[in-house]
């Protein structure tokens, strides 16, 4: 019971007072709501039963970093797999390796270059690959970037056409190949790895078409995770900051992992976790600690950090060419 005292004391309060103060408590409680929401994420929601979508599972992207590491926790959670490189002697040499590490674990490889030739008709080239499996969840992780930060003027037709090739259109008749027979199962996952470069921060520049892929990326997999839900079928949109993958190492001089910089069995331990809830996460603690960090900074403020990284490693390029 609150004593008549307390309640005195409130109405002879200024209203403009208990309104501050009835704010500042909502504030506070959203806040608290929020971190233990993030907290039962991160450590207490169980994952998914994978094996519910479906028995085959699709990898793009998958002989190197995070596509390799997405395919040994998928054949550890007992699905088969399909995995999509460019690289018919690496597929062979993964299958190799999960295969002596899960023997049970079937395997089908397509070798697939998007960078090269046409992409009209792929979907139904996948398709036909495809056919008679039961392919519930698929990992479009394929993407490129440039080969080093510069202006957009600066950047070969070749470069930038392959960047919008591969992440745009790759990942949109990836997808397509794969929703027909999810629809017609009623049942199916989807995971689109997008990038901090396209969503977490305001801009990317020197690496402009990249980040406008990713947030190509990110908002077609909201719009389908909207557009299919009433099939059974989960659309995600995973956002992950730097992980010490080849090609963050050529593009940012990262050679190796640490707190906020995961590994890439790491990084896709966390991500296999998230598959089937939000449209749109962060796997990893550290980067979704740093993304809240980010959101409270002015964009003015992040524009200008960006572009001073840029600028350093367009400058390093610069400095070993004419070296």
């Amino acid at each position: 019971m609150v004593p008549s005292s307390w309640i005195h004391h409130l109405t002879n309060q200024p209203i403009w007072l208990l309104l501050l103060s009835s704010l500042g408590f909502f504030v506070f409680l959203k806040q608290a709501t929020s971190l233990a929401n993030w907290v039962f994420i991160i450590l207490l929601r169980p994952p998914k039963n994978l094996k519910k979508y479906g028995s085959w599972a699709m990898v793009t992207g998958a002989t190197d970093g995070i596509g390799k590491a997405f395919a040994y926790q998928l054949a550890q959670k007992g699905l088969n797999l399909i995995l999509v490189s460019r690289n018919s002697t690496k597929l062979k040499s993964v299958l190799k390796e999960i295969q002596a590490h899960y023997p049970t674990t079937q395997i089908k490889t397509i070798a697939f270059d998007f960078s090269v030739g046409s992409l009209v008709g792929m979907n139904e080239l996948l398709e036909e690959e495809i056919r008679g499996l039961d392919v519930g969840v698929l990992i479009n992780n394929v993407g490129v970037t440039y080969p080093s930060a510069r202006f957009l003027h600066e950047v070969d037709e070749q470069v930038w056409t392959n960047v919008v090739k591969v992440n745009v259109e790759g990942t949109t008749r990836v997808t397509m190949a794969v929703l027909r027979g999810m629809v017609e199962r009623k049942r199916g996952a989807v995971v689109n790895i997008g990038s901090g470069a396209g969503i977490v921060v305001p801009s990317h520049p020197l690496f402009t078409v990249y980040a406008a892929t990713k947030a190509y990326v990110d908002q077609l997999s909201r719009s389908l995770h909207v557009e299919y839900k009433r099939h059974g079928i989960d659309v995600q949109s995973q956002v992950p900051l730097y992980v010490a993958t080849k090609l963050v190492l050529r593009v940012a001089s990262i050679e190796r992992s640490s707190l906020f910089i995961p590994t890439p069995h790491a990084y896709a331990k966390a991500a296999i976790r998230r598959i089937g809830y939000e449209a749109r996460c962060t796997p990893f603690w550290a980067h979704s600690l740093q993304w809240c960090l980010g959101s409270l900074v002015p964009e003015s403020l992040l524009d200008a950090w960006r572009l001073s990284i840029g600028l350093k490693r367009r400058a390093k390029l610069h400095h070993a060419l004419t070296s």
